[in-house]
């Protein structure tokens, strides 16, 4: 896209480390060694048909609010059939439920339960999938997720041209008035979470470039320090 292209932010940018890079045997640990420097806790859900890997049931998530009650819960739920699942979910605890479009027939219905059982809908594409697909449902969410690699499997590259759909969502909820949060998830780190910001995310997700580290407090420090060096509201297409 040529030129100069105004993004909003809603509000400031938001970290939110995914616990599917966490030592599995040692998940508390590790987010405690990075000290509340976090925003949301985001938590991959992974069924092992729509994607090729099997990650963490609801007990997980139960564990997570008995230990952060006032911590703000992301679950990502990669799964077929995800009505089957969002009841058990947002009884263990989880503040924010988001499902795949690829993988739901009836968005608005489904969408409208989560809300019913007290989370906060948020809707998921893959990076090849068409933003026109979720345009119809946009004001039944509170959260758009922008895949940025294809899902499944932590630690893969950032594909950079997924960027432009974070800024058209933030265009549309511009002219819409809606007031949705723009999260993105995959391959995101120190070496590009300035452009990221830029196109107009307001979640980060972060997972191997945090609990990787050898010291992930201070690489969240880093990355906050990242995100006010310079004008982040604004790119050059």
């Amino acid at each position: 896209m040529a030129g100069q292209i105004p993004v909003t932010p809603v509000r400031e940018r938001l970290i939110a480390p995914s616990v599917l890079s966490a030592d599995p045997l040692n998940i508390a640990g590790d987010v405690e060694k990075i000290n509340g420097l976090y925003d949301f806790l985001h938590v991959d859900v992974m069924d092992g048909n729509f994607v090729p890997n099997i990650s963490y049931g609801p007990s997980l998530v139960s564990a997570l609010r008995k230990r952060y009650p006032e911590t703000v819960l992301d679950v990502h739920l990669m799964v077929e059939t995800p009505g089957n699942f969002i009841e058990s979910f947002a009884s263990s605890g989880a503040t924010y439920l988001t499902v795949h479009v690829e993988a739901s027939s009836h968005l608005n219905r489904l969408l409208s339960e989560i809300r019913k059982l007290g989370c906060k809908p948020g809707i998921t594409l893959n990076p090849s999938t068409p933003l026109w697909m979720i345009q119809p449902v946009l004001h039944l969410v509170d959260m758009v997720l922008v895949m940025s690699v294809n899902p499944g499997f932590g630690g893969q590259r950032f594909l950079p041209e997924t960027l432009d759909k974070v800024t058209t969502l933030c265009q549309w909820r511009v002219s819409s008035g809606h007031e949705y949060l723009i999260e993105i998830d995959g391959g995101i780190s120190e070496k590009n979470i300035q452009k990221v910001a830029a196109a107009g995310a307001d979640v980060l997700v972060m997972g191997n470039a945090v609990f990787s580290s050898e010291e992930p407090e201070q690489q969240l420090r880093e990355m906050r320090e990242l995100l006010k060096e310079e004008n982040l509201y604004e790119r050059q297409g």
